[in-house]
């Protein structure tokens, strides 16, 4: 590794600008082993390897799954014999910085369309949470937003009203001392019973909802899924039935 080469890998460290092309590609995938090879990754260990030139050979992209799924790559600059690690930060926005990186995530997006299944969300439990409801409702999450692509909305299809909402935020946005991308899902439950709950870990005043009627709870397995399916079965319901039954019911709930 030669003196230019350390020097970028501590400009990248000193300002944290390292930018995971893959993970944001791969982010809503998981692999299907069952295809990787046929598409041409090679068994290396535990490890599944795919190599490819691009840009008129100038470049060669190194893309490794490992057993569990996660995805890594690297880019070689063949001239030079190095990683090419422009490519990895931020700030470099030049034309040509900018071609290498596009034709990469070209060979990245193949790679997701042919050898990966699609997720609803990033995070396990998210996930898990939308197969759930998927079984007890037949409830499939709506994506409204082209700004929030990562945000899926529940609603009781009889009104149209929502009972959940899954997001992707900050952790930021919860807790001021913690950072880092979470997955949360808001619910909708009396005020009462919101007041309790938020004595817990786990929960949360609702994030850019109504605080009185909405709640916010982390998808990190703080919760077992069983208890945020029983939330989530009240917020559904809260959405149907009449108001004065609504309010009575909750007013004798334990």
């Amino acid at each position: 590794m030669n003196i230019v080469t350390i020097k970028i890998r501590l400009i990248i460290l000193r300002y944290n600008q390292y930018m995971n092309i893959e993970e944001k590609i791969f982010q809503r995938h998981s692999i299907d082993f069952g295809k990787i090879e046929n598409y041409g990754f090679i068994k290396s260990g535990d490890d599944f390897i795919f190599e490819k030139n691009f840009k008129d050979n100038l470049f060669k992209a190194v893309v490794k799954i490992s057993k569990n799924g996660d995805i890594s790559g690297i880019v070689y600059d063949l001239e030079n014999n190095d990683e090419y690690l422009p490519l990895r930060i931020e700030t470099q926005k030049g034309a040509y910085v900018n071609s290498v990186k596009e034709e990469y995530e070209k060979i990245l997006k193949d790679i997701c369309e042919n050898c990966c299944i699609k997720k609803f969300f990033i995070y396990p439990q998210s996930n898990e949470i939308t197969r759930l409801i998927q079984e007890k409702y037949g409830d499939n999450p709506e994506f409204l937003w082209d700004k929030f692509k990562g945000y899926g909305v529940f609603k009781n299809p009889d009104n149209n009203k929502w009972y959940g909402i899954i997001m992707n935020i900050d952790r930021s946005k919860t807790d001021k001392t913690k950072k880092g991308e979470i997955e949360i899902i808001n619910i909708k439950l009396n005020e009462n019973k919101i007041t309790e709950l938020l004595k817990r870990e786990g929960f949360y005043p609702a994030w850019h909802m109504n605080k009185k009627s909405w709640i916010t709870i982390i998808l990190d397995k703080t919760l077992s899924n069983d208890e945020i399916m029983e939330y989530i079965e009240e917020s559904r319901n809260y959405t149907k039935v009449d108001k004065k039954i609504r309010d009575k019911h909750y007013l004798f709930c334990p």
